[in-house]
């Protein structure tokens, strides 16, 4: 089966705002017999938080609730998860800051040469000439976003 891991900001969002566009997606992937791979993964005992953050300070202490929310615990699954997928979907759509993890992910995926589909609008705070030369396909919709991923893989 085929697979797209799901990148995108999470610092600064709750645990919802980190989940719903990727559940969504993985529900509209599933439709086409693609699995995605979403990085809030089993770390369900981080919605209880107000808001998820980046820096070591705001990990470290989650280590009882999830090895997988600990500074190790992230770098190591989603370099995984972004070295092995089969498409990297980025989704930056009402991004306010930006997230260094995700341009880390779309780094790793374009060094083993995946596919990286995204949706950013015109503006957005991740504009810069390397990481749009590193994005295959840009557009300005989730869901124009997923099209393209099911056409690639279909």
């Amino acid at each position: 089966m085929n697979t797209v891991y799901l990148a995108g900001p999470i610092s600064g969002l709750n645990y919802q705002g980190a989940t719903d566009w990727r559940d969504y997606a993985r529900e509209v992937l599933a439709a086409n017999g693609i699995k995605g791979l979403s990085p809030m993964r089993g770390k369900s005992a981080l919605a209880g938080l107000d808001k998820l953050g980046h820096k070591p300070e705001d990990c470290g202490h989650l280590a009882h609730l999830t090895p997988l929310a600990t500074q190790r615990g992230v770098m190591t699954r989603d370099r995984f998860d972004a070295t092995r997928c089969d498409v990297l979907l980025v989704n930056f759509l009402g991004a306010t800051a930006v997230s260094m993890g995700t341009v880390m992910e779309i780094a790793w995926a374009d060094n083993c040469r995946i596919p990286i589909v995204c949706a950013m609008e015109l503006g957005n705070v991740h504009e810069h000439i390397m990481l749009c030369e590193a994005i295959g396909y840009r557009v300005d919709t989730l869901e124009s976003a997923l099209d393209i991923v099911v056409s690639i893989l279909g």
